[in-house]
């Protein structure tokens, strides 16, 4: 308990001076004043001195920066920007030296003097090995990273409710939810059995996919702390020259990442979730390969119909469809002012219409900015999704600056059913009121009928209160002109010329009316 206390100290130290700085935004003199306005170059610049800070305090906190790199519910644009670039490669033996476990998981199977370090990330280290004449590739768990990670997991649990203090309402929600996420993605990423059961489900959903590489499991060599697999290597996707010689362009493996990740998410329903430049490859027949399954996710089909829902609406502009979509994916909540929201995703709209160019990443910022004064969240199933979009559409303007990512998503939808073209959807449509409309249509001539034959019988009474003040002839006038003029607007479509006079004694009612009025 000692050491828990001591690293709260720690922790609270370290980011004591941003929490100073953050609460100066708001008053320049901590308890009055007014907030300071500070230009994009000192935000970021703060936003690299906190992403270092997240790197020296270890694998937790590069993996929270990592979380709130999608999060622009709690973060601004410009910290979440810095943030994704937590990829840097950690030390060997950093959170133990993870050869202790190889040697304890498989020193009996394997030469461990054909050990080779290849690279580090803040959970796991890769090495190959030579097993059985060929190399294969081991991604080993550090040995005290779980155990530093419940650790610093339990400090943040105790940081959230001091930074709430100075969070504002919307941020004080999502915050409130932000702990039990951090820790349900960082359990994932510890649990290499899921990995690699995932691994291998992608892989089998993309086998007929002759361009697209996912590297085998050697299930009989793996366990929750280690997974092995076949060792496939290429050029890292953003590198100089990386297609060089290659019969793929970067515009065609641009198109073939954005049409594999909607596949893998939409059509699947198992996704990689975490295709940045280190975890894409190109081999050297052409093909993409992807490295790296720890942060990926498994959706429930009702999700993926409620994300289709979701793009369907985009497309078509449909704010109501859009709420819904909303609601349904718990970002917003059930309770929330319908009509309010849907104000807002109008003003969405219609600032995106303006732009020259509309992005995933324009759109994402542009609804979160909007959404503010609303309670919402983003659970981490859709956070996974917005960071597969917003790393994905990253890495894809790397390969080609042109290249339209939208366009893309919106062309692969239609595709596959999910959304249909434009004159289809006019046509759906038309046919749903139709459908909708036959069952009255059908009964209203027997209502009309119905109706007639009470009148004819006397049975149907129409009772009037009686208008005080002497108005009644004012307003037999008004109701004289107003029906005219109805009847007037009906007769224009009749061969004969009926509704001249009519509308000429339409006239003449409302001035009577008019004169009426002032007279009274």
């Amino acid at each position: 308990m000692t050491g828990f206390y001591r690293r709260y100290v720690a922790v609270l130290l370290r980011f004591l001076p941003f929490a100073l700085a953050f609460l100066r935004d708001r008053r320049r003199f901590l308890l009055f004043g007014g907030p300071r306005r500070l230009e994009e170059r000192v935000h970021r610049d703060r936003a690299e001195r906190l992403r270092d800070t997240m790197l020296d305090l270890g694998p937790a906190f590069v993996k929270v920066g990592q979380v709130l790199s999608t999060r622009p519910d709690i973060v601004p644009p410009i910290y979440a920007d810095e943030f994704r670039t937590l990829q840097d490669e950690i030390p060997e033996d950093a959170g133990g030296d993870p050869r202790a476990v190889v040697e304890a998981e498989l020193g009996a199977d394997i030469d461990l003097a054909t050990l080779e370090p290849v690279a580090g990330g803040s959970l796991a280290f890769v090495y190959t090995v030579r097993y059985r004449g060929e190399r294969i590739a081991l991604k080993v768990r550090r040995p005290d990273v779980k155990e530093q990670i419940d650790r610093d997991l339990r400090v943040v649990r105790r940081i959230i409710p001091l930074v709430s203090l100075f969070a504002n309402e919307r941020q004080r929600y999502s915050l409130e939810n932000a702990a039990q996420d951090f820790e349900e993605i960082i359990a994932d990423e510890l649990d290499f059995n899921r990995e690699r059961s995932i691994m291998a489900e992608v892989r089998e959903n993309l086998a007929d996919e002759d361009d697209v590489v996912v590297p085998a499991v050697h299930h009989e060599l793996s366990s929750e702390r280690l997974l092995a697999m076949e060792y496939r290597t290429g050029r890292k996707i953003t590198d100089d020259g990386a297609f060089d010689g290659l019969d793929v362009t970067p515009h065609e493996m641009a198109s073939r990442i954005a049409t594999v990740y909607l596949k893998m998410g939409l059509v699947d329903g198992v996704f990689h979730a975490d295709p940045h430049p280190g975890n894409l490859a190109v081999t050297d027949d052409g093909g993409l390969l992807i490295y790296d399954f720890g942060m990926s996710e498994r959706l429930a089909p009702t999700v993926q119909e409620d994300i289709v829902s979701l793009y369907r609406a985009l497309v078509r502009q449909d704010v109501d469809a859009l709420v819904d979509a909303l609601i349904a994916l718990d970002v917003l909540e059930v309770g929330v002012d319908r009509a309010e929201v849907g104000r807002v995703l109008d003003l969405v709209i219609e600032n995106l219409e303006g732009r020259h160019e509309v992005t995933w990443r324009a759109i994402v910022t542009e609804l979160t900015t909007m959404l503010q004064d609303f309670p919402f969240r983003i659970p981490p199933d859709v956070m996974l999704l917005i960071r597969v979009g917003t790393v994905g559409e990253g890495v894809c303007r790397q390969l080609d600056p042109e290249f339209d990512f939208l366009a893309v998503i919106r062309s692969f939808l239609v595709e596959q059913g999910f959304i249909e073209t434009e004159f289809q959807a006019l046509l759906d449509d038309t046919w749903t009121d139709l459908r909708r409309s036959l069952p009255a249509l059908a009964r209203a001539p027997y209502r009309v009928e119905r109706t007639m034959s009470r009148l004819e019988r006397g049975e149907l009474v129409v009772r009037t209160e009686p208008v005080d003040g002497g108005t009644d002839r004012a307003l037999g006038y008004a109701v004289l002109g107003g029906s005219l003029a109805v009847a007037a607007s009906l007769l224009a479509f009749h061969s004969q010329p009926y509704e001249i006079p009519v509308a000429v004694l339409a006239g003449v009612f409302c001035l009577l009316y008019l004169h009426r009025v002032r007279r009274e």
